[in-house]
Protein backbone atom coordinates (compact mmCIF):
# COMPACT_ATOMS: atom_id res chain seq x y z
CA UNK A 1 0.00 0.00 0.00
CA UNK A 2 1.32 3.47 -0.98
CA UNK A 3 -0.41 7.26 -0.37
CA UNK A 4 1.47 10.55 -1.28
CA UNK A 5 3.74 12.40 0.43
CA UNK A 6 4.72 15.61 1.46
CA UNK A 7 6.23 18.63 -1.11
CA UNK A 8 9.95 18.89 -0.99
CA UNK A 9 11.31 19.98 2.14
CA UNK A 10 13.26 22.79 0.48
CA UNK A 11 10.33 24.29 -1.40
CA UNK A 12 10.20 27.29 0.32
CA UNK A 13 13.99 27.58 0.41
CA UNK A 14 14.98 27.67 -3.24
CA UNK A 15 18.09 29.38 -2.90
CA UNK A 16 20.82 28.49 -5.46
CA UNK A 17 22.51 25.74 -4.04
CA UNK A 18 26.31 26.48 -3.81
CA UNK A 19 29.17 24.06 -3.03
CA UNK A 20 31.52 25.43 -0.38
CA UNK A 21 28.74 25.97 1.70
CA UNK A 22 26.75 22.51 1.15
CA UNK A 23 31.03 21.12 1.97
CA UNK A 24 30.87 23.07 5.46
CA UNK A 25 27.89 21.44 6.27
CA UNK A 26 29.14 17.99 5.21
CA UNK A 27 32.16 18.46 7.18
CA UNK A 28 30.73 20.06 10.20
CA UNK A 29 28.23 17.27 11.23
CA UNK A 30 28.51 13.18 12.29
CA UNK A 31 26.99 11.01 10.06
CA UNK A 32 24.17 8.82 11.78
CA UNK A 33 22.80 5.25 11.00
CA UNK A 34 18.84 5.63 9.89
CA UNK A 35 18.64 2.68 10.39
CA UNK A 36 20.37 -0.17 12.15
CA UNK A 37 22.10 -2.86 9.76
CA UNK A 38 19.58 -5.95 8.64
CA UNK A 39 21.19 -9.28 9.68
CA UNK A 40 23.49 -10.32 7.28
CA UNK A 41 23.98 -6.75 5.88
CA UNK A 42 26.69 -6.47 3.04
CA UNK A 43 29.02 -3.47 3.92
CA UNK A 44 29.28 -1.04 1.18
CA UNK A 45 30.22 2.31 0.28
CA UNK A 46 28.99 4.75 -2.49
CA UNK A 47 30.87 8.11 -3.85
CA UNK A 48 28.82 11.01 -3.79
CA UNK A 49 30.80 13.11 -6.51
CA UNK A 50 29.77 16.54 -6.45
CA UNK A 51 31.65 19.13 -9.12
CA UNK A 52 31.03 23.19 -9.26
CA UNK A 53 31.05 23.87 -12.93
CA UNK A 54 31.85 27.50 -11.41
CA UNK A 55 28.81 28.83 -13.63
CA UNK A 56 26.04 29.55 -11.18
CA UNK A 57 22.09 28.53 -11.37
CA UNK A 58 20.97 25.53 -13.32
CA UNK A 59 24.43 24.76 -14.14
CA UNK A 60 26.06 25.10 -10.65
CA UNK A 61 26.95 22.12 -8.58
CA UNK A 62 26.31 19.05 -10.44
CA UNK A 63 26.66 15.23 -9.11
CA UNK A 64 27.72 12.10 -10.64
CA UNK A 65 25.38 8.99 -11.15
CA UNK A 66 25.49 5.94 -13.38
CA UNK A 67 22.86 3.52 -15.29
CA UNK A 68 23.72 0.74 -13.91
CA UNK A 69 23.94 -1.55 -16.49
CA UNK A 70 20.90 -3.86 -17.36
CA UNK A 71 22.07 -7.76 -16.86
CA UNK A 72 23.20 -7.12 -13.07
CA UNK A 73 21.41 -8.93 -10.55
CA UNK A 74 20.54 -6.07 -7.76
CA UNK A 75 18.77 -3.20 -9.48
CA UNK A 76 19.30 -3.60 -12.51
CA UNK A 77 18.61 -0.23 -15.04
CA UNK A 78 18.35 1.22 -11.84
CA UNK A 79 20.21 5.49 -11.65
CA UNK A 80 22.55 5.06 -8.65
CA UNK A 81 25.80 6.71 -7.22
CA UNK A 82 29.25 4.81 -7.76
CA UNK A 83 29.49 2.46 -5.13
CA UNK A 84 29.38 -1.41 -4.19
CA UNK A 85 30.72 -3.80 -2.35
CA UNK A 86 33.81 -3.39 0.65
CA UNK A 87 36.39 -5.57 0.29
CA UNK A 88 38.20 -6.60 3.36
CA UNK A 89 40.50 -4.94 5.22
CA UNK A 90 38.90 -1.87 3.16
CA UNK A 91 37.68 1.70 4.74
CA UNK A 92 34.25 3.22 3.49
CA UNK A 93 36.53 5.23 1.21
CA UNK A 94 39.04 2.75 -0.12
CA UNK A 95 35.99 1.29 -1.47
CA UNK A 96 34.16 3.89 -2.76
CA UNK A 97 37.00 5.65 -4.88
CA UNK A 98 37.89 1.68 -5.84
CA UNK A 99 34.18 1.15 -7.31
CA UNK A 100 33.79 4.70 -8.88
CA UNK A 101 37.45 3.71 -10.39
CA UNK A 102 36.37 0.39 -11.71
CA UNK A 103 32.65 1.71 -13.10
CA UNK A 104 33.79 4.87 -14.42
CA UNK A 105 37.41 5.37 -14.57
CA UNK A 106 37.44 7.78 -12.31
CA UNK A 107 41.17 8.86 -11.46
CA UNK A 108 40.93 8.60 -7.05
CA UNK A 109 44.39 11.38 -7.18
CA UNK A 110 41.44 13.99 -8.73
CA UNK A 111 38.92 13.32 -6.26
CA UNK A 112 38.78 14.92 -2.86
CA UNK A 113 37.01 13.82 -0.03
CA UNK A 114 34.93 15.73 2.25
CA UNK A 115 32.46 13.60 4.80
CA UNK A 116 29.96 11.36 5.18
CA UNK A 117 26.49 11.49 4.47
CA UNK A 118 24.24 9.46 7.23
CA UNK A 119 24.48 5.51 6.46
CA UNK A 120 21.55 3.55 5.42
CA UNK A 121 20.53 -0.01 5.27
CA UNK A 122 18.44 -1.64 1.82
CA UNK A 123 16.08 -4.65 1.92
CA UNK A 124 16.69 -5.93 -2.00
CA UNK A 125 20.64 -5.77 -1.81
CA UNK A 126 20.90 -6.29 1.70
CA UNK A 127 23.30 -3.69 2.27
CA UNK A 128 24.43 -1.90 4.42
CA UNK A 129 25.63 1.69 2.94
CA UNK A 130 28.12 4.54 3.55
CA UNK A 131 27.70 7.50 1.20
CA UNK A 132 31.34 9.47 0.87
CA UNK A 133 30.67 12.74 0.04
CA UNK A 134 34.07 13.99 -2.40
CA UNK A 135 34.59 16.94 -4.69
CA UNK A 136 36.71 16.92 -8.23
CA UNK A 137 38.44 20.66 -9.53
CA UNK A 138 37.10 19.69 -12.96
CA UNK A 139 34.66 17.50 -14.31
CA UNK A 140 36.95 14.42 -15.30
CA UNK A 141 37.24 12.24 -18.44
CA UNK A 142 34.80 8.96 -17.40
CA UNK A 143 33.65 5.64 -19.41
CA UNK A 144 31.27 3.34 -18.56
CA UNK A 145 32.87 -0.25 -17.73
CA UNK A 146 30.29 -2.05 -20.13
CA UNK A 147 29.91 -4.59 -17.41
CA UNK A 148 28.57 -2.53 -14.95
CA UNK A 149 27.68 1.18 -16.37
CA UNK A 150 25.37 1.59 -19.17
CA UNK A 151 25.65 5.59 -18.98
CA UNK A 152 26.73 8.14 -17.22
CA UNK A 153 25.01 11.30 -16.14
CA UNK A 154 26.00 14.70 -14.41
CA UNK A 155 22.70 16.01 -13.01
CA UNK A 156 22.59 19.99 -11.97
CA UNK A 157 21.59 19.29 -8.07
CA UNK A 158 19.18 22.99 -8.84
CA UNK A 159 17.30 20.56 -11.04
CA UNK A 160 16.95 18.00 -8.97
CA UNK A 161 15.73 20.76 -5.98
CA UNK A 162 12.75 21.72 -8.26
CA UNK A 163 8.98 21.27 -7.28
CA UNK A 164 8.07 19.42 -10.59
CA UNK A 165 11.28 16.93 -10.16
CA UNK A 166 10.98 15.60 -6.96
CA UNK A 167 7.74 13.69 -5.52
CA UNK A 168 7.15 11.21 -2.24
CA UNK A 169 5.27 8.46 -1.53
CA UNK A 170 4.66 6.66 1.31
CA UNK A 171 4.62 2.85 1.17
CA UNK A 172 3.72 -0.01 3.95
CA UNK A 173 1.57 -0.16 6.84
CA UNK A 174 1.90 0.95 10.28
CA UNK A 175 4.89 0.78 11.77
CA UNK A 176 6.53 -0.49 8.56
CA UNK A 177 5.32 2.40 6.40
CA UNK A 178 8.62 4.20 5.08
CA UNK A 179 8.76 7.45 3.00
CA UNK A 180 10.17 6.74 -0.72
CA UNK A 181 11.70 9.63 -2.24
CA UNK A 182 11.52 10.35 -6.31
CA UNK A 183 13.55 12.86 -8.69
CA UNK A 184 12.29 12.72 -12.10
CA UNK A 185 14.54 13.84 -14.64
CA UNK A 186 14.06 14.06 -18.80
CA UNK A 187 14.71 10.22 -19.52
CA UNK A 188 15.20 8.74 -16.11
CA UNK A 189 13.98 8.27 -12.77
CA UNK A 190 15.64 8.49 -9.41
CA UNK A 191 14.40 6.53 -6.35
CA UNK A 192 15.53 3.99 -3.43
CA UNK A 193 18.41 4.45 -2.05
CA UNK A 194 20.26 6.74 -4.27
CA UNK A 195 17.38 9.42 -4.06
CA UNK A 196 17.27 9.03 -0.19
CA UNK A 197 20.50 9.62 -0.35
CA UNK A 198 20.06 12.85 -2.32
CA UNK A 199 17.45 13.75 -0.71
CA UNK A 200 19.41 14.16 2.19
CA UNK A 201 21.50 16.04 0.52
CA UNK A 202 19.31 18.74 -0.93
CA UNK A 203 17.73 18.95 3.09
CA UNK A 204 22.07 19.57 4.23
CA UNK A 205 21.98 22.03 0.91
CA UNK A 206 19.25 24.20 1.66
CA UNK A 207 19.58 24.19 5.66
CA UNK A 208 16.10 21.89 6.21
CA UNK A 209 16.51 21.12 9.93
CA UNK A 210 15.03 18.41 11.82
CA UNK A 211 15.45 14.44 11.88
CA UNK A 212 15.16 11.94 8.81
CA UNK A 213 12.08 9.60 9.08
CA UNK A 214 13.70 5.83 9.45
CA UNK A 215 15.07 4.37 6.64
CA UNK A 216 14.63 1.07 4.98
Amino acid sequence: MWRPGATAPWADRRDVIRLEPLLDVVRARAPQRLAPPFPGARNSAVLVLLHDTGTGGIDGVEALFTKRAQHLRNHKGEISFPGGRMEAGETPVETALREAWEEVALDPSLVTVVGELDHLSTVVSNSYIVPVVATVEERPELAPHAGEVDRILWVALDELARGDTYREEWWGIGDLERPIHFFELDDETIWGATARMLHQLLRLAHRVDGPEPPAW
